[in-house]
């Protein structure tokens, strides 16, 4: 355990005496875990041999944030009424090129997310925590919920919603690793992770209890997205076994090899 981390999980222990006028080690503390979020030095989750790891400590850290804080006016990108100022507010043209992404108009980036170079914002919402890795398109409407994380080379198509986890602190958030293709208007929440080359269709619905069919083998599994699958939405007959109900479900109805992936177009992968 680092010193930093040591000093917000101890703050995390002792969180009922903050305040927004508290000061001293604690508040210091907070305040740089967020700076090292929003830098990109350290980030909520981290893959370690094959598997994916939450930093609970950066995770408290979000979290006391906002008790350190009060509501208040902002007047920089956006009016708002709020504890997190956005990211890029009075930025210069310096700052944009140091940071090397584009922010088009109506992006909204709020503090303590990280914006890696040659990644492209439209107006779209990033909230704080999150990271999207380089490369990534985040198309317009598109949501990225507290601390999700977001691979590199990757396409978030328009409306697209990655959802972010604050509580309970050892969830992990939903995770997009790089390569992957998110179709308009798909929803992935509650921890989901997508594996790497991953193309899924528009207007798929994924959480954690969503059943996920692999048309090739009858296999159902739950909360993770297999590396180089294609899915669509889907329906599955509900238990009861009456009155024609059925169940929505993701299907996975091929999966492709890294070369393919790379040479195939994605309607023509889309194509059951």
């Amino acid at each position: 355990m680092n010193t930093l981390e040591a000093i917000v999980t101890q703050a995390w222990k002792e969180r009922e005496t903050l305040t927004p006028h508290s000061s001293g080690p604690f508040r210091d503390g907070i305040i740089e875990a967020i700076e090292q979020l929003n830098t990109g030095k350290s980030r909520v989750c981290y893959k370690k041999d094959g598997e994916w790891h939450v930093n609970t400590w950066l995770k408290q850290a979000v979290l006391l944030y906002f008790r350190l804080h009060e509501n208040d006016v902002q007047n920089g990108q956006f009016k708002a009424f709020d504890k997190v100022p956005l990211k890029c507010d009075n930025w210069s043209k310096e700052d944009f090129q140091e940071a090397g992404f584009r922010l088009v108009p109506g992006g909204i980036i709020r503090t303590g997310a990280y914006i890696a170079p040659d990644v492209v914002v439209m107006p779209s919402f990033i909230n704080i925590g999150a990271y999207v890795a380089s490369k990534t398109m985040v198309d317009s409407n598109v949501t990225i919920g507290s601390c999700a994380q977001v691979g590199a080379h990757c396409h978030l198509s328009s409306n697209a919603i990655v959802g972010g986890v604050l509580e309970p602190l050892q969830a992990k958030p939903t995770i997009i690793e790089d390569d992957c293709f998110i179709g308009a208007g798909t929803m992935i929440t509650e921890g989901v992770i997508v594996e790497e080359g991953t193309v899924i269709s528009s207007g798929v619905t994924i959480t954690g209890s969503t059943p996920i069919l692999d048309r090739k083998t009858g296999k159902v599994i739950f909360g993770h997205i297999p590396a180089y699958s294609v899915v669509v939405a889907g329906t599955k007959p509900a238990k009861m076994g009456q009155h024609g109900i059925a169940l929505n479900c993701a299907v996975i109805i091929k999966q492709v090899t890294p070369e393919t992936r790379a040479k195939t177009e994605i309607n023509e992968l889309l194509r059951a």
